[in-house]
């Protein structure tokens, strides 16, 4: 007889303390010892550590250049900017990620364009990009969502194709492989954020890597105003501007998070293999189970999930009958999986940011400002988009590889996939939205 669901006064799943396996960044007296190094120095305002970090992770990123930002976003609108993204451009970007991934277009002039996810990988369709083109598309914006790898062969073909430039958003996946090639080297920029929740964990900061000497110049350019000299760059039509920064900006990254930065990276990819070891286990664990499915990469593949970021798993309500994530996920946080939750990041082309906001005073919606035509999507042209929220849903993300812990929290899941008829009565269904605007807390 199958033991009775915890939501019903059944015994829970998970019985274990967890201790500290879900504690990250993992922090030693080495990244003490390196921040308190700067300050004692009195360097938090220096380049010299940051420039030592850009060093040493182009050389880990396998590019020639890396440039460090104060955060993710702006290095990401900084790659926009070096790929000369501008007034009236449009981008192609999956509505499904993070607001960072397009919304700087706006102080660009830009217009994002959002294409469709696929269902499996969570990442941008290809096969939904082509049709959104115009004369007025500049660039691509892809994401590796959650640890995986897009699918960038047909990605580049199309970009190649139109002449476009391709950013690859490598916050939820950095030192991830593709077919064997790192993700950010396959693009024409990579740009990543690398605050304090993110598997490349450094405190607050983001990072640029690109082997295309203009596109790290202009980035330079951007917001790195003490190192934009005229001596030092080769770009002619810069030369004249040099000494200060051509968006106004200052984004340095600051010399704690560059000193931080510098330890996690040494231990970073043996910490990695670590989580994809406790990850992967977990969905062996699972394999099977109806209802719910693995998001990660084949195991036998070249490709790899970095260090799973915010793990989620796909959800079929029809292997169910119908059961809705909202109340699977009640019933998974009762076993005592308290971050199992419904959703995922909702598609960002359904907010009104994107939609009404009139931000910079057009006296239109900004979305729309500098753009040719209306190209709001109101016709429900992102099905996948618009209904992920109903099939994903959060799992532990397991720092350690502790199989007696990792077995109950995937028993907590199988459990209740098992038994799910009981839960069938009560279900109250979905809200309209499931998923937020916000990043991801883990616990």
């Amino acid at each position: 007889m199958a033991e009775k669901l915890a939501i019903f006064g059944g015994p829970k799943a998970v019985q274990c303390d967890p201790g500290d396996m879900f504690v990250w960044p993992i922090i030693t007296k080495e990244d003490e010892e390196a921040v308190l190094d700067v300050l004692r120095r009195r360097a938090m305002s220096g380049t010299d550590i940051t420039i030592q970090f850009e060093k040493e992770f182009a050389q880990w990123q396998g590019t020639k250049y890396a440039l460090g930002f104060s955060s993710g976003t702006a290095a990401i609108q900084t790659a926009m900017f070096a790929c000369k993204v501008g007034v009236g451009d449009e981008i192609i970007v999956p509505s499904v990620t993070y607001w960072a991934s397009a919304l700087q277009a706006f102080s660009l002039g830009a217009t994002p364009v959002f294409a469709d996810i696929d269902e499996n990988t969570l990442c941008i369709n290809p096969n939904d990009i082509e049709h959104r083109i115009t004369e007025r598309t500049k660039a691509i914006v892809v994401v590796h969502y959650l640890g995986h790898p897009a699918d960038m062969d047909p990605i580049m073909e199309i970009a190649r194709r139109h002449n476009l430039k391709v950013i690859e958003d490598v916050s939820h996946a950095q030192g991830g492989l593709y077919k064997g090639r790192k993700l950010g080297t396959i693009g024409d920029v990579g740009a990543m954020s690398l605050m304090s929740g993110k598997s490349l964990a450094i405190g607050e900061g983001g990072m640029l890597v690109t082997n295309d000497r203009e596109i790290y110049e202009r980035a330079i350019a951007f917001g790195h105003y003490e190192r934009y000299r005229e001596n030092e760059i080769e770009t002619e039509y810069l030369k004249p501007y040099a000494g200060l920064p051509l968006g106004g900006y200052k984004y340095r990254m600051h010399q704690m998070s560059s000193a931080v930065g510098r330890v996690q990276l040494k231990y970073y990819d043996e910490r990695c293999a670590e989580i994809r070891k406790a990850m992967n286990y977990f969905w062996d664990l699972l394999e099977g189970v109806p209802g719910i499915k693995a998001h990660r990469v084949p195991k036998d593949s070249d490709s790899n999930m970095a260090g799973w970021y915010a793990p989620h798993g796909i959800y079929k309500p029809e292997e169910l009958g119908g059961l809705s994530v909202t109340r699977f996920t009640e019933a998974v946080r009762a076993e005592g999986v308290t971050m199992c939750t419904p959703g995922c990041n909702a598609a960002l082309h359904t907010h009104a940011l994107f939609n009404t906001a009139d931000v910079y005073g057009h006296g239109k919606p900004t979305r729309i400002a500098n753009a040719n035509k209306d190209v709001r999507e109101f016709d429900k042209s992102l099905p996948v988009s618009e209904k992920i929220g109903t099939r994903t849903y959060s799992i532990p993300w397991f720092i350690h590889y502790r199989p007696e812990i990792i077995e109950q929290y995937a028993y907590a899941y199988r459990k209740v996939a098992e038994n799910y008829k009981e839960l069938l009565k009560d279900d109250p269904g979905n809200p309209p939205r499931l998923g937020g605007w916000h990043f991801f807390r883990h616990r």
